[in-house]
């Protein structure tokens, strides 16, 4: 009988400890899954360098003809609802997957056509690689064999959102409705 009670006692405190420690391991996943290093033309951005501010990452290429400018526009008119003083602490983060024709100062200014809270960035393609597999996230080099630019870049379109505490809240993809990006700011942008 005494033992039935010892291995009791040790079954509820290790429930106990599981249930303490879980929220803490979660949070640790989550910071793991959604981080990132890459360059702007301002220097390495990581998301930790980021913290304090509302972030929306989006994966796409500079030469895209239609999915990212679409997405990167729905995004800068949803932000320009919002008075410049609560958008101070955003950053729209455009992460190239196309970093052979992607400079950092074409990417920055293509980002800037958006939205002045926009940055560009890239990195080598081992790290994007790494950074697309996390977000669960997809792109691919399509040769095209009688075109000039020689080749396009099928990709997912995403549009990842964090508040201020780095915290991911959730995705929109870019036939999202402007006022489902326009709610989600408003999550994010609240104080």
């Amino acid at each position: 009988m005494n033992n039935i009670k010892k291995i009791s006692l040790v079954i509820f405190i290790a429930v106990v400890i599981i249930l303490i420690i879980k929220p803490f391991v979660d949070d640790y996943k989550e910071e793991k899954k959604y981080d990132f290093k890459v360059n702007t033309i301002d220097g390495e951005l990581t998301k930790k360098s980021l913290e304090g501010k509302a972030l929306a990452v989006y994966f796409g290429y500079t030469y895209c003809p239609d999915v990212c400018p679409t997405s990167l526009s729905s995004l800068a008119q949803a932000l320009n609802s919002f008075d410049k003083a609560k958008t101070k602490d955003f950053v729209g983060l455009f992460i190239s997957v196309d970093p052979d024709r992607d400079t950092l100062k074409n990417l920055n200014e293509y980002s800037k056509y958006f939205h002045s809270n926009f940055i560009g960035a890239t990195s080598n393609k081992t790290n994007i690689d790494d950074i697309t597999k996390r977000y669960e996230s997809y792109y691919k080099k399509i040769p095209l064999n009688d075109s000039a630019m020689g080749y396009s870049v099928s990709h997912t379109s995403f549009i990842y959102f964090f508040d201020k505490n780095g915290k991911f809240i959730s995705k929109a993809d870019h036939f999202s409705d402007p006022k489902k990006l326009k709610e989600t700011l408003k999550l994010i942008l609240e104080d």
